[in-house]
């Protein structure tokens, strides 16, 4: 119920804003905004189901659940802005980057359509989690939701901040989808990043406001592969 309550109140503060962006910056950024941040909400709907996944294979009760989230969304905002800045500036520099962009997108779109079994999130083949724990000790337990415990008198991380590093490295993956999709709407790199925040703003509590229906988007996928697709081709046709 609150999940759900905060998940429509981020949706009504987006939408509000786009239509400031409308009035501000014309009707043409306006709808880019929109576009952009509907196809980002769906791609971030497919980043709950990764997120759900990590938690039940690191076994982190919902209630320490909040604080994972809280801190990994703060670092993927900052981790978009330099991305989509980056992103804005090559493209208008080489425009040709754009046709590499839509070239991954209709690979990402066809991927994501193609059934496939549910994706695992094994952690122990995650580069950034060996890289950590050859420098860092991990502690077998989790310490009341604390990213860092004492334990046997050493000072060692614990599973919820391996889980904060994975929930980071898998979503560069996500980034990789985003970047692309936000860049082929438009070009505009403030459009591009708040239309990419306020679709992860509201993350935390539509990860809880679905948390019990995830079976029931079946077909999410199919959708996002055959939007993904359908942007990656008009990117590669518009100016050939």
């Amino acid at each position: 119920g609150e999940s759900l309550k905060l998940t429509t109140f981020y949706i009504a503060i987006a939408l509000a804003f786009g239509a400031w962006v409308w009035i501000e910056k014309g009707a043409d950024l306006g709808m880019k905004y929109y576009t952009g941040f509907f196809i980002e909400k769906a791609l971030s709907i497919d980043n709950v189901f990764v997120i759900s996944l990590i938690f039940t294979f690191f076994a982190i009760p919902s209630k320490y659940q909040y604080r994972a989230l809280l801190w990994g969304i703060l670092a993927v905002i900052f981790l978009r802005g330099i991305m989509i800045a980056a992103g804005a500036a090559l493209v208008n520099e080489a425009y040709w980057v754009l046709y590499i962009f839509g070239a991954f997108l209709v690979y990402t779109g066809v991927k994501m359509a193609l059934p496939s079994k549910d994706a695992e999130v094994d952690p122990e083949h995650n580069a950034a989690v060996r890289l950590f724990r050859r420098f860092f000790p991990v502690a077998p337990a989790n310490d009341h939701g604390h990213f860092f415990t004492v334990h046997q008198g050493r000072r060692m991380a614990t599973p919820m901040f391996i889980v904060l590093i994975v929930i980071e490295t898998t979503d560069v993956v996500f980034a990789l989808d985003s970047l692309p999709a936000v860049l082929a709407i438009t070009k505009d790199s403030f459009v591009a990043l708040t239309s990419n925040i306020f679709a992860i703003l509201g993350l935390r509590s539509l990860y809880f406001a679905l948390a019990g229906v995830m079976d029931k988007f079946h077909y999410l996928k199919l959708g996002l592969g055959v939007v993904l697709g359908f942007v990656g081709v008009k990117m590669l046709v518009a100016h050939s």
